[in-house]
């Protein structure tokens, strides 16, 4: 894609998602190895990290349709750089302890709240609309390289130089973000004018209920959040505690099984026009149900083997369906109400992280780890569920219209929205 400012957007997000893939496997190694921290505190630091979404979500969306895009990922990368930053200082002086590790996953995670919000709505004024897809697969091919690189990278470091390391790097990728960021030109909308902060919350809530494909994309993805985080949040507990690995097989194992998203960035596309775009969504969310039920029977040795499928099959699926879903909805959502609409759904989509992460945590903390594996697999049967109760098992392709929306001063219905 011969464009600048995406090409700039590209870079600093990919060297940022490494460095967050590396503190992925770093800061759960951190709390077991260095603090000694329980199945329930590891899982804690996942709930943590997302919690920020059931605080702030809706009215996050809301602020940053008023806000210039752009800004508010540049203050976000900063905020992030300097919460992670705080571990390995706190550690080179003494001073590490798991309340600092959760109080700077707290803290990254409002931050990333309203970077995340801004980046959906920016990336359409870098890229023209027929571009999208393209550029959301090249975006999501290279978080899935980056997620296949981090775990090793963050296994390596952590046996050469210590788990604190990781986390270093992830700190050091959001100064480099924000870098990039900088120099990226874009002609961003104007802002709607301001209304009531209840009443812009009101509109996205209202168009994502109302609208059949929003709802239940948003309903579908909250289960799936619920169980995929409810099943990786205990998985290095598994790997360490279970099957007794080491942190330089635990990155190797968690990096191999990232390999899927690259495979699913890669042939999406070729799918999505083979089978439509909304059979290929529904073919990815039903590949991970199979490859789910391969992580809780995995074994030391060459059982580990059924892991690395499982992290395969389940990246190649979610990154494929993220693809799908995060282009429709750029294509679907008119620009201005992007933000509340994106916040509405988000809210419930990532909502549902901390409330998995806190029941793998309890469940493998009270039945075993693998017991609380093997239940997150049937949350995500049900999660597919919810999706073929929607038009989506009766449509070839998602809608190629965008979404009309009438006058936030008349109620803010939906009106359109046909194949």
């Amino acid at each position: 894609m011969r464009n600048a400012a995406f090409r700039l957007l590209w870079t600093g997000q990919t060297v940022s998602t490494v460095g967050s893939a590396v503190a992925s496997a770093s800061v759960p190694l951190v709390a077991l190895l260095v603090l000694h921290a329980s199945t329930f505190e590891v899982a804690s630091l996942t709930a943590a990290a997302w919690l920020p979404w059931l605080a702030v979500g809706l009215p996050a969306g809301a602020w940053v349709d008023r806000w210039p895009k752009r800004r508010v990922m540049l203050v976000c990368d900063v905020i992030q750089m300097a919460a992670f930053l705080a571990v390995p200082l706190s550690w080179a002086f003494g001073l590490l302890s798991f309340t600092v590790l959760l109080i700077a996953a707290l803290v990254g995670g409002f931050a990333k709240v309203f970077f995340s919000l801004a980046y959906r709505a920016f990336l359409p004024s870098v890229v023209d609309d027929a571009d999208l897809l393209g550029a959301n697969v090249r975006l999501q091919g290279a978080e899935s390289a980056a997620q296949v690189g981090g775990p090793g990278l963050a296994g390596l470091l952590a046996t050469v130089f210590g788990p604190v390391s990781g986390v270093l790097v992830d700190a050091l990728s959001f100064g480099f973000s924000a870098l990039c960021l900088r120099f990226v030109r874009a002609d961003e909308p104007p802002p709607r004018p301001r209304t009531r902060l209840r009443t812009e919350i009101a509109e996205g809530m209202r168009i994502v209920i109302r609208d059949p494909y929003l709802r239940v994309l948003v309903l579908s993805g909250g289960v799936a959040n619920l169980a995929l985080n409810g099943f990786f949040a205990v998985a290095v507990v598994f790997l360490v505690e279970d099957l007794g690995q080491g942190p330089g097989v635990v990155g190797l194992v968690l990096a191999l099984g990232e390999v899927g998203g690259v495979l699913g960035a890669t042939l999406v596309s070729r799918v999505a026009r083979r089978t439509g775009t909304a059979r290929g969504f529904l073919w990815c969310e039903t590949l991970v149900v199979p490859a789910m039920l391969l992580g809780p029977l995995a074994q030391p040795g060459w059982g580990l083997t059924l892991f690395v499928l499982a992290g395969a099959g389940i990246a190649a699926g979610v990154v494929g369906s993220n693809v799908l879903g995060a282009t429709f909805r750029q294509r679907y959502c008119p620009r201005h109400l992007y933000g509340r609409i994106s916040a509405s759904s988000a809210m419930v989509n990532y909502g549902t992280i901390p409330l998995g992460a806190l029941l793998g945590g309890t469940l493998g903390q009270t039945a075993g780890v693998r017991t609380a594996m093997f239940a997150m697999v049937g949350v995500q049967v049900a999660s597919l569920g919810v999706l073929l109760m929607g038009p989506l098992r009766r449509a070839r392709d998602f809608p190629q219209v965008t979404l009309a929306v009438d006058s936030p001063v008349e109620g803010a219905g939906v009106v359109g929205g046909g194949r």
